[in-house]
């Protein structure tokens, strides 16, 4: 089992976890989206695409673009096809 968590907050859980570049990339099911904001931000992977974001929100607290995921992944990303994976913060912990 896989943990995302930020602010003492499970915000993903999962056992199907995938690992690219060294994150951890949660089913869409896995993810708690009652924390999650839409995202204006965007960036682009040469061979996995462009990244879309959301912001954690947690009571009154916000972890801006600390969440991102790739809608339309290129064909070598396609397995992690709007799977959610986590920086700036969140903690990952394996159990």
């Amino acid at each position: 089992m896989v943990k995302a968590v930020w602010n003492g907050n499970v915000i993903a859980q999962s056992e199907q976890t995938i690992v690219v570049e060294g994150n951890y990339y949660f089913p869409p099911e896995a993810v708690e989206s009652n924390f999650l904001v839409e995202s204006e931000t965007t960036s682009t992977c040469p061979w996995k695409g462009l990244a879309s974001y959301y912001d954690i929100k947690v009571g009154d607290q916000v972890n801006r673009d600390a969440a991102w995921y790739y809608p339309q992944p290129k064909k070598a990303a396609e397995k992690i096809k709007n799977y959610v994976a986590f920086w700036r913060g969140v903690q990952i912990i394996e159990s």
